[in-house]
């Protein structure tokens, strides 16, 4: 389990839940495919593999800033469906996903990270800029949900 961060003008915390037409194991398998999130999440905008469990992420959303973190995997459980990350760089902690069923056929996942900022930009900006980067979180988190769902849905015709 990552560890907790103390909290700081510097640290996030985040909690999304996406409702999904597809069945667990189908929505954890795209969502273990790390190189293929730049084809449906338009914010993910480079994914570049390193070894078997870690490589860099370069993140862009609406706000005129690239974040970029090497990441690591800590835990991937396809029995569980869960999947885990480290992260250092722009961003040092963690996130997770966990998948569970939902409905008849559908899944939630859910989508965690607590992190702290180390981009030296965020850092300076951190107490007039923190509504904005918290919106433009959530605006990226809406673009994924919307990208990862049309993704299951052309994947499995008739949902």
């Amino acid at each position: 389990m990552p560890r907790r961060r103390t909290p700081s003008v510097h640290h996030y915390r985040f909690h999304d839940e996406w409702i999904l037409p597809a069945p667990p194991d189908a929505v954890y398998a795209v969502l273990a495919d790390a190189e293929g999130y730049p084809a449906w999440w338009p914010q993910v905008r480079r994914v570049g593999r390193a070894d078997d469990v870690s490589g860099t992420v370069r993140f862009r959303s609406l706000l005129p800033y690239e974040l970029v973190v090497a990441a690591r995997e800590s835990r991937q459980d396809p029995a569980a469906r869960v999947l885990e990350i480290v992260m250092t760089g722009d961003l040092e902690g963690w996130a997770r996903w966990t998948i569970r069923p939902h409905g008849a056929g559908g899944s939630v996942a859910r989508f965690e990270q607590d992190v702290d900022v180390r981009k030296p930009l965020m850092r300076r900006l951190a107490l007039p800029g923190r509504p904005l980067f918290l919106a433009n979180h959530a605006w990226m988190m809406r673009a994924g949900r919307r990208g990862l769902r049309a993704l299951l849905e052309r994947r499995t015709p008739g949902i």
